[in-house]
C-alpha cells in the first residue's frame, strides 16, 4: 500500500484556499490549518508528525509555517483548524515553535512574486515521541525527523499574490 496525505480542503497542486492563508502580512485568510487524512503507513509506524513548509520563501531557508509532533499512530486525521492550540490536537501531541514564532498554524503569506508551494508533510516515525522541547524550530525538529523516519507522504498547495 502506497502511503498518502490527502485534504478535503484542496488536492496536490491547486491553490491554496483562503481559510488557510494567514491573518496578517498584509493578507485577510482564515489562518486555519487544513482538514487532512493520511492512509498506508509504514509497518511498525508507532507515530506521526505533521510540517508545512514553503521552501520558496525568500530567507534563503524556507519558511515553516506548521509543525505538530508525537500525534499516536493510531490517527489518521486531523480535522480542519488543528492547528489552532495544542487542545486541538490528540492526547499527547503538541506543536513546536513555527518561523512565525508561535506554536499554532501560521497560514500562506507570501511576499508579491510568483506563487509558493506550500508542502505539506505527514511523517511516519519508528518512534513514540520525539523528544523535541515546543520551542524547538521546524529545522531542529526536521533533524529528529529524519533520524525516526519510516516514510513520508506530501500534499503541495500553490498561493501567490500574482496567482
Amino acid at each position: 500500500m502506497t502511503f498518502t496525505l490527502t485534504s478535503r480542503a484542496f488536492k496536490d497542486g491547486e491553490r491554496l484556499p483562503d481559510a488557510q492563508v494567514f491573518d496578517g502580512m498584509g493578507y485577510r485568510g482564515g489562518n486555519i490549518s487544513p482538514p487532512l487524512a493520511w492512509s498506508g503507513a509504514p509497518e511498525g509506524t508507532r507515530s506521526f508528525a505533521i510540517t508545512m513548509y514553503d521552501p520558496d520563501a525568500p530567507t534563503g531557508s524556507g519558511w515553516w509555517h506548521w509543525v505538530a509532533v508525537n500525534i499516536p499512530a493510531t490517527v489518521t486525521t486531523l480535522a480542519a483548524g488543528a492547528g489552532s492550540g495544542d487542545a486541538d490536537l490528540p492526547d499527547g501531541a503538541f506543536m513546536t515553535r513555527t518561523d512565525f514564532g508561535g506554536n499554532v498554524y501560521g497560514g500562506a503569506a507570501p511576499p508579491p512574486g510568483p506563487a509558493h508551494r506550500y508542502i505539506f508533510t505527514v511523517h511516519a516515525l519508528d518512534t513514540e515521541t520525539l523528544s523535541v522541547p515546543s520551542d524547538a524550530s521546524g529545522a531542529m525538529v526536521g533533524f529528529f525527523l529524519h533520524s525516526h523516519s519510516l516514510g513520508s507522504a506530501s500534499l503541495t498547495a500553490l498561493f501567490g499574490k500574482d496567482a
